[in-house]
């Protein structure tokens, strides 16, 4: 799920970006150089950019038209007086209203794919690496965005954009994606009860160790309260730790949450392995294992339905996993409204190396069979780069959902909570505004995060399971059923748990995946 936080980070990782890809050459793709600054050198930029404005405005938008989103999240409480006052600037600009559905967190990944096998009627949905853009596109439920298109119908996007946001964006060549223009360090943290940590006089949380010392004082003497929590499964195929202890510490990366296979970021090669069937996962089993058998989590957390944040406010969770801008943004929350709790941000992988998000991180796309696309680029475009209207998306009425500081922080009042918790980030832009009370030490961590960005050949790759469909499904089907409960301690023998799981895997068909995918990354590097 994308990361919130806002311009500052921002600005410094395309920065960075744009510097290691010069220097190394990795992930070139003809644009070692480009940054924000350079947008205008992208194939499509340079055919038509300087007549780009001139051409949306000669766009016919006579005949007002309502546009519909499909968002993932939950519909905000402030949805129509949001919208409301969102409507009229887009009928000032472009004389269009949009009318958004929004996909609940608790079932969107059912119903998601399900709006497109059936060709509902909408025009812009929300997409992202990690919310069906690749299988989406790749099954024609996206249009394709010819660089006609985007120069005529989106002229601020074009200007605004890296040339490799475009590029990191495309499947198979074809552009169908409107990225968003906010990259981000993906890597997780742990919020903790800081004040708890004192109490019982542990060292400061800053590795594995140190945390697990954490989870069992707290579970030890903290009555009715988690030391870790975290919502069910619900689709999710992984221990909620495991982006950190097993991904960032031991420098891998997953190529798709849907199946355990990953490659070393530093192997120029691409080997892939099954990482369920490697020392450090037998090894974190081992570490996971003594912290279920000492109460470290409900031995229920994998049917949890509660919202684990709102557990943490109410005192009944001690700890959770999130992105930087997420955990960031909760401890100014508390700090607002229990000042007398003390939160703490604890990086458990402070040397490991850390990805910047490609774009494909957040965005939208046009549903493939629309009759509105071309006003509704046009409303993509405002959504991200006029300001006016990009803080309506965003962040609602000023005044009622937030107060305006400066042209790029803001203060949460209490309507604040009424307008939040969905997919307005495919919007997220230079133009975003950051919390003015966003706390320092979050920053520090992003700061040191950014000298750390680490960029590899394989970083815009993207696996294309057309021919081993049936086998992901499986795969993801036997994660569900023996890695889950084996990762939250529940199988008593985890030695025979892992010769199960990896046994069921292969019945399931991960080999011919493994297969596949590897000749996927070898004809993907070979072509660099």
């Amino acid at each position: 799920m994308p990361n919130k936080k806002s311009v500052m980070m921002l600005a410094a990782t395309f920065a960075l970006s744009a510097t290691v890809l010069g220097a190394c050459g990795s992930n070139n793709n003809g644009n070692n150089n480009t940054n924000s600054a350079d947008a205008s050198q992208s194939p499509a930029a340079e055919s038509a950019a300087p007549s780009a404005s001139a051409d949306a405005g000669a766009v016919d938008t006579s005949e007002e038209l309502k546009i519909k989103m499909l968002m993932v999240g939950g519909k905000p409480v402030d949805y129509d007086t949001v919208f409301g006052e969102l409507n009229k600037k887009l009928k000032e600009k472009v004389n269009a209203t949009v009318e958004a559905e929004f996909l609940d967190w608790a079932d969107w990944t059912q119903k998601y794919p399900l709006k497109f096998a059936a060709n509902e009627d909408f025009d812009i949905a929300y997409t992202a690496n990690w919310a069906f853009y690749n299988d989406q596109a790749l099954k024609g439920g996206f249009m394709e965005l010819t660089d006609d298109m985007l120069n005529k119908f989106m002229p601020l996007s074009m200007k605004a954009m890296p040339a490799v946001a475009w590029e990191q964006s495309k499947v198979g060549g074809k552009q169908y994606l409107v990225p968003n223009n906010n990259p981000e360090v993906t890597d997780k943290a742990v919020l903790i009860r800081e004040d708890l940590r004192k109490k019982y006089n542990l060292e400061p949380v800053n590795s594995p160790e140190t945390y697990a010392a954490y989870l069992k004082a707290i579970a030890a003497n903290e009555k009715g309260v988690n030391a870790f929590n975290a919502k069910g499964a619900d689709g999710w195929k992984w221990h909620e730790l495991d982006q950190i202890l097993l991904e960032q510490a031991n420098d891998f990366n997953l190529v798709d949450y849907s199946m355990p296979l990953a490659y070393k970021l530093d192997d120029a090669t691409g080997k892939v392995f099954n990482i369920y069937d490697t020392p450090e996962f037998k090894s974190l089993l081992t570490y996971y294992k003594d912290l279920a058998d000492n109460g470290a989590w409900s031995k229920n957390i994998v049917s949890n339905k509660n919202d684990v944040w709102q557990d943490m406010k109410a005192g009944k969770t001690a700890s959770y996993a999130q992105n930087l801008g997420t955990v960031a943004m909760n401890l100014a929350e508390l700090k607002r409204e229990q000042p007398e709790v003390e939160l703490a941000i604890a990086d458990l992988t402070p040397n490991s190396k850390k990805i910047a998000a490609i774009s494909t991180q957040n965005g939208f796309a046009i549903h493939a069979t629309s009759k509105k696309a071309e006003r509704s680029l046009m409303v993509l475009d405002l959504l991200q780069n006029d300001k006016e209207i990009h803080d309506l998306f965003m962040y609602g009425i000023a005044g009622t959902n937030y107060e305006p500081v400066g042209d790029d922080k803001f203060n949460a009042l209490p309507g604040t909570p009424n307008y939040t918790g969905f997919s307005n980030w495919g919007s997220n832009s230079p133009l975003n505004r950051m919390d003015a009370s966003y706390p320092a030490e979050a920053d520090a961590i992003a700061t040191a995060w950014e000298q750390k960005v680490f960029h590899f050949k394989l970083e815009t790759f993207v696996f294309n399971d057309a021919n081993v469909k049936n086998e992901v499904a499986n795969v993801g089907n036997v994660m569900l059923r023996y890695a889950i409960p084996l990762e939250y301690g529940l199988i008593k023998d985890i030695d025979k748990g892992q010769a199960d799981l990896i046994a069921q895997l292969k019945a399931a068909g991960i080999d011919k995946v493994q297969a596949e995918l590897q000749s996927q990354i070898d004809a993907f590097l070979a072509a660099q």
